[in-house]
């Protein structure tokens, strides 16, 4: 028998089985991100161009496949701090980390329903926030150490701010998704000490007709 061509079949299923879990994964990122926690598995099939019964060997319910994306979400998330803590600059490496936390937050609308789903779940909340909590303080604390941060500014701040610009991008997502930019800026302008560059307001804020546009979306998922 040759053994080499009888034990290749089986490396290439392997192979595909990976090739399938992260199209699956990258598919329900995608899916997550815009319409939240409501998709079925059928719907990460169809994204991910594999059929039904692929998905769930891979992942035995929905449950399953959330928590494999949000751990990959807190890992870029670990990683995104880490990356802020290493910049030159204390105050500019802590707007690189409040941007990509508010950007994270505003256009991913799952990863927003899981975070107030895990209020529920202490165990997991507190792993999560043992995971990222330690390094968003020293960014903010180098930050003040090195006199770039109004008095008074404390690191947990930071995290009720974060949670402040994405209510404003929940808001206005159905009639401008990007104006959670123009909010960001003017937290990080209301937290700079004196002296620190400001952030330029690039983005115009909502006119009357998408404010009441965003109040009549905003009733309509309330119903």
């Amino acid at each position: 028998m040759n053994h080499a061509t009888a034990l290749s079949p089986p490396r290439r299923l392997r192979a595909d089985a990976a090739r399938n879990q992260q199209r699956i994964i990258a598919a329900a990122r995608e899916l997550f991100a815009d319409h939240g926690l409501e998709i079925t598995l059928d719907d990460v099939a169809e994204r991910a161009g594999v059929g039904v019964g692929t998905v769930y060997r891979r992942f035995a319910n929905k449950k399953e496949l959330i928590t494999e994306v949000f751990e990959q979400s807190i890992s870029e998330f670990a990683e995104a701090a880490d990356a802020a803590y290493s910049h030159a600059d204390p105050w500019f490496g802590l707007v690189e980390f409040f941007e990509y936390a508010c950007r994270h937050m505003a256009m991913n609308r799952g990863f927003s329903e899981v975070m107030l789903e895990l209020e529920d779940d202490m165990e997991r909340f507190v792993v999560v926030r043992d995971r990222i909590k330690p390094t968003v303080m020293a960014i903010v604390e180098r930050a003040r150490q090195a006199g770039v941060l109004a008095p008074g500014i404390e690191p947990s701040d930071f995290f009720a701010l974060i949670h402040m610009v994405d209510g404003i991008a929940e808001f206005a997502r159905p009639v401008n998704p990007d104006v959670w930019q123009r909010y960001m800026a003017i937290v990080l302008n209301g937290v700079r000490a004196e002296g620190t560059p400001p952030q330029q307001l690039l983005v115009p804020p909502l006119n009357d007709t998408e404010v009441e546009q965003a109040k009549g979306a905003c009733a309509g998922r309330k119903r």
